[in-house]
């Protein structure tokens, strides 16, 4: 795990923008838990280099920014994927009437403010994500060209050992072709990597990769919480498939 991780900005700041002036986006950090991997893109800048990124984008009008970061992460990387509740510290309320334990959630893990043009602001969110299952993947199949289907969200009471069940032994997420709606985006590339080489690439002290590793432990965090509700005669703290630390150092 980097030491280099960033910081937010301080002090915080009072600020205005009339909806003609600022756009809301998301993007996503795309886990394949059982293989302990990452999606991440490429495109080539103006001068010929090569750089990555994790997927994202505005999200559509009327879209609910999770939904929204779903979709640019299919549409820019060709991997369907939903929103995976976790055990992340924020400071959003709970809703009424409360309880005793904070629910699982997939409220975003980092914010970011960035111009774009003059004098429009971005407000960009940043959530962790799941490949589908294979069988929900297959029932979201399209053409290309067709509309966005949104996947079910993740069921409330499906832990993550047995989501790993869901899938036979060695199974690759299906990158989905032609999925980018632009020139633009159908020119980028798009890896599942080991979770070292992704931040490597990513730019260990940037946002992204510190998103890829927020998640990451919050993905453990969660392993370990559901390890300890099982049975004295189970396995305990890790799933099926899950059983080495992944080094992100």
């Amino acid at each position: 795990m980097s030491d280099q991780a960033p910081a937010s900005t301080f002090p915080t700041i009072f600020a205005q923008f009339s909806s003609q002036d600022f756009v809301i986006g998301g993007g996503v950090a795309i886990f394949h838990i059982a293989s302990q991997r990452v999606v991440i893109c490429s495109a080539v800048d103006r001068r010929g280099r090569k750089y990555y990124f994790l997927p994202k984008g505005r999200r559509d009008a009327g879209e609910e920014s999770g939904r929204g970061a779903e979709r640019e992460g299919y549409e820019e990387s060709g991997y369907r994927n939903r929103l995976l509740p976790l055990p992340t510290r924020h400071l959003q309320p709970q809703g009424y009437p409360r309880i005793a334990e904070p629910p699982l959630t997939a409220e975003p893990v980092w914010m970011q403010l960035m111009p774009v043009g003059h004098g429009k602001q971005y407000l960009l969110y940043w959530y962790i994500a799941e490949t589908l299952p294979p069988t929900l993947d297959q029932l979201l199949d399209s053409e290309v060209g067709d509309a966005y289907k949104p996947p079910h969200s993740y069921p409330p009471d499906l832990t993550l050992r047995n989501r790993i069940m869901m899938e036979p032994e060695g199974y690759e997420p299906v990158r989905h072709e032609g999925t980018g709606v632009d020139e633009e985006e159908q020119t980028y590339e798009s890896y599942l990597l080991p979770l070292s080489e992704a931040i490597e690439r990513l730019g260990k002290t940037g946002v992204m990769a510190d998103v890829v590793q927020i998640g990451w432990r919050a993905i453990q965090k969660r392993f370990a919480d559901e390890g300890a509700l099982d049975n004295e005669n189970e396995p305990r703290g890790t799933g099926p498939r899950l059983q080495a630390k992944a080094d992100l150092s």
